[in-house]
């Protein structure tokens, strides 16, 4: 069942659609170990299921897909890139008497259980770029050579005074880019010192961008509980894809052996200072 999930999230399919092309294809069968079975999971087992292991579940599969990537020496190294991104959630039609219900933490009394069930109370409007947007936050946690998601954060990628202190007392280096407020911009050397690190945390837009061209950043659930699922399997769906990228090609490993190792971003091998194909 995990196979049948990853595969959903990596074609970005629904339940039903699942369903069908696991009746209709023998390579998804045989991927997910169907292929001698005599009956194939319909898209309620698919969702119960998914219910079933919840968000902790995800998280569990998180980190034991971390663990093969540290046992097949994708080890994070050269800094993390900590960057966030909008989810888009599907828009939520409430009336503004239902509004000034739900900030009181109270649920309009002619709702019916159905139409509850229906309704996303946990998603939130945020506005970026002059323009709203309605949905989650993704943040995630990048090592800055292989460009593997490594961990999954809840929080925002802004500095603060808590965050400094906890790098400085762990013992690693601030990098973070400086925000300006309201009637104190940036300096001059801020600007500056922002645009070095620009060139370094855009590799984490490449991240997101392979995330969007897995069909999508949208996640058409409802509840909080039920977007962190989905956003914990398009990190776990992206880091198989990566990981198949760079043992492919043998990319991004180090070979001291062979006196061989790799240009960052290219197939091309440096051999004690020369370059060779």
């Amino acid at each position: 069942m995990i196979r049948i999930l990853v595969l959903k999230r990596l074609y970005n399919l629904s339940d039903e659609q699942m369903e069908c092309q696991l009746l209709d294809r023998m390579s998804d069968q045989r991927f997910c170990g169907l292929a001698d079975s005599a009956s194939i999971p319909d898209r309620t087992t698919i969702r119960t299921f998914e219910d079933r292991i919840g968000e902790a579940g995800a998280k569990a599969l998180f980190d034991w897909v971390e663990r093969q990537l540290l046992k097949q020496g994708y080890i994070a190294r050269g800094g993390q890139i900590i960057d966030t991104t909008l989810v888009p959630a599907p828009k939520q039609h409430v009336t503004k008497e239902d509004k000034e219900q739900i900030k009181q933490d109270a649920m309009p009394a002619d709702w019916s259980p159905a139409k509850r069930r229906q309704k996303d109370l946990d998603a939130t409007w945020t506005r970026k770029h002059g323009k709203n947007h309605h949905g989650y936050k993704l943040s995630i946690n990048v090592d800055k050579r292989y460009k593997m998601i490594r961990k999954i954060e809840t929080d925002k990628a802004y500095p603060s005074a808590e965050r400094e202190a906890k790098l400085k007392a762990a013992g690693y280096r601030n990098h973070m880019q400086r925000k300006g407020q309201r009637d104190h911009p940036l300096t001059d050397r801020q600007e500056r010192r922002n645009r070095r690190i620009a060139r370094t945390r855009a590799r984490v837009e490449r991240v997101f961008g392979a995330i969007a061209q897995m069909g999508g950043k949208l996640v058409c659930s409802v509840s909080q509980a039920r977007a962190n699922f989905a956003m914990a399997m398009m990190a776990i769906c992206y880091n198989f894809k990566r990981l198949v990228y760079l043992k492919r090609g043998n990319r991004g490993l180090l070979m001291p052996e062979m006196g061989l190792i790799p240009e960052e971003s290219s197939d091309k091998w440096k051999i004690r200072g020369e370059t060779a194909q």
